[in-house]
């Protein structure tokens, strides 16, 4: 009897036993399915998030073979899943970056390094490049093992093209200001040079054996001209006379008179009638068109097409933003080659002052320089599009002017002289000596001022005296436009001529639009300051 109970007593304990695993089994199973669950959800977390995710991620294993791609690789790359899955990460990249990647995943598997914020470039499926910003470390499972690398890509490419155009923009701005200096400077020994030339041919009869000689002079002092212009194209505000223009017809003009040379070039023209009027500098606009012109004909060598074709566009915050110019009304103007176009490299230099791709000595290389110039300058936005082989489009946008089109008028190339007095400002003693002389030839009565201060006292002294003032701008102390506004006080019907070489921060204009009665650009030739002091007085 009491070994029956012994009995009972342990098949008790035992069944307790039982019952404690029982629960603490069902308890681990539970613990299991809470964790599964968990990891379930994590997953299913970690997928919508990757699945909705703007940026490319991805997963590898430790061999560099992709495992895991989201959408987003698709929606900015093109490659489908299957073309993905199992490749290598380095066959969508470039042949010159390969090298660098495998030394960055080498790095992340066998020296458990982190990458942040690597920029690299990867191919699209049709071979384009897109830059991003690359981040990457390798992956662990629960247990602490290293299962593979994960990583992220995040397209920059918009920006980081955003930054290039305005890093160019920067740049220009910088050099066009040395630019500007220079010439304003050469411009005044130009001056000179041109002033005595034209004195002494107006004491000279054209069978003298000096005519000639000092006709050449003129000529080159005209070339070197020609090039300071060039410069003041790409110098910052570098504008001068800016008029309301039907733009068709300088295009018009300008394509005429270069396919008259250049009969290996078919010029194809299509023409907007209503387009809108922009305010331009005529001058320099036909400089842009012939020079875009000269460099589609140097792209073709054994002839070829240009297309010509004018439209109105409105422009939104995001279209310009680059540009940093403002939205609205422009007129667009598309120049497009069937040349041999430009590569990459090419491309990203081609608005640079002094790059050239011809050799040395063929070419200043100042011409698409002083296009980009002379387009920002008059608060416009270029661009240009080529692919190797496949030709050259160049566009452009020029804001558009409610202003009417204002009409040139013809010009007379006779000496035209007068008896009224003059004053004339000027500080450098050498343009002040030669344009009195100038002057006093043409039979003016003249007062000098080598400054804006000295004008001011002098105009209020012989005021009654003097019928028009010609006004350097330039100049230290009271500058050009400072001593404009201090005349205009003593006189609100004062006549002024502005006279520079060059036009810092568009002040040219500006002084204009105050109310100054027109602008002459040095050097000048007697006749056309014969004409131009004719125009103020008359």
């Amino acid at each position: 009897m009491k070994d029956r109970s012994r009995t009972n007593v342990e098949l008790i304990e035992e069944i307790s036993v039982l019952k404690q695993r029982i629960q603490k089994l069902e308890q681990s199973e539970s613990v299991r399915k809470q964790t599964e669950e968990a990891l379930r959800e994590s997953e299913e977390r970690f997928r919508a998030l990757s699945e909705n995710a703007p940026d490319i991620i991805y997963t590898m294993n430790l061999l560099g073979a992709i495992t895991y791609v989201n959408p987003s690789w698709k929606r900015i790359l093109g490659h489908d899943e299957e073309e993905i899955w199992g490749r290598y990460f380095i066959d969508f990249a470039r042949e010159e970056d390969r090298r660098a990647y495998r030394r960055l995943f080498k790095s992340i598997r066998d020296e458990k390094k982190t990458i942040n914020n690597y920029m690299g470039v990867m191919l699209t499926k049709d071979g384009k490049e897109r830059i991003f910003n690359m981040n990457s470390a390798f992956s662990r499972d629960s247990e602490g093992c290293i299962l593979g690398i994960v990583g992220s890509m995040k397209d920059v490419t918009e920006m980081r093209d955003m930054e290039k155009k305005l890093n160019q923009a920067q740049k220009m701005e910088s050099i066009g200001t040395l630019a500007g200096g220079i010439a304003h400077d050469f411009n005044n020994l130009l001056m000179g040079i041109q002033g005595y030339a034209s004195l002494m041919l107006l004491d000279l009869d054209p069978s003298h054996p000096h005519y000639e000689r000092l006709k050449h002079i003129e000529e080159q002092v005209a070339s070197g001209a020609d090039l300071t212009k060039q410069l003041l194209g790409f110098a910052r505000g570098g504008r001068y006379e800016v008029k309301p223009t039907a733009m068709n017809d300088i295009i018009k003009k300008t394509s005429s008179m270069f396919g008259r040379t250049k009969k290996e070039i078919s010029i194809h023209r299509k023409y907007l009638k209503d387009l809108w009027t922009t305010e331009v500098d005529q001058g320099q606009m036909e400089q842009v068109f012939m020079n875009l012109y000269v460099n589609a004909w140097q792209a073709m060598p054994g002839g070829g097409e240009i297309y010509i074709e004018t439209e109105n566009v409105l422009l939104d915050d995001e279209r310009v933003l680059p540009y940093a110019v403002k939205p609205g009304k422009y007129v667009k103007i598309s120049i497009t080659d069937t040349g041999m176009g430009m590569d990459e490299k090419t491309r990203d230099r081609i608005f640079d002052p002094f790059f050239s791709t011809k050799a040395m000595g063929r070419g200043a290389g100042l011409g698409l320089a002083t296009v980009y110039g002379i387009i920002k300058g008059h608060g416009g936005m270029i661009n240009v599009y080529s692919e190797t082989g496949h030709g050259t489009t160049f566009t452009i946008y020029l804001p558009a002017s409610e202003k009417e089109v204002v009409m040139e008028k013809a010009v007379d190339e006779a000496v035209l002289r007068g008896t009224e007095t003059i004053l004339l400002v000027d500080d450098e003693k050498m343009i002040l000596d030669v344009s009195k002389e100038m002057l006093e030839s043409l039979g003016y009565r003249i007062y000098v001022a080598g400054s804006g201060q000295e004008a001011i006292a002098v105009y209020r002294e012989k005021r009654n005296d003097i019928d028009l003032v010609i006004l350097d701008m330039i100049m230290p102390g009271i500058s050009g436009g400072e001593t404009f506004d201090r005349l205009r006080e003593i006189n609100p019907e004062i006549r002024v001529l502005l006279s520079s070489g060059y036009s810092i921060n568009g002040h040219a204009q500006q002084i204009l639009d105050r109310g100054c009665n027109g602008f002459l650009q040095k050097p000048f030739q007697l006749e056309k300051l014969s004409r131009k002091v004719r125009e103020m007085l008359d």
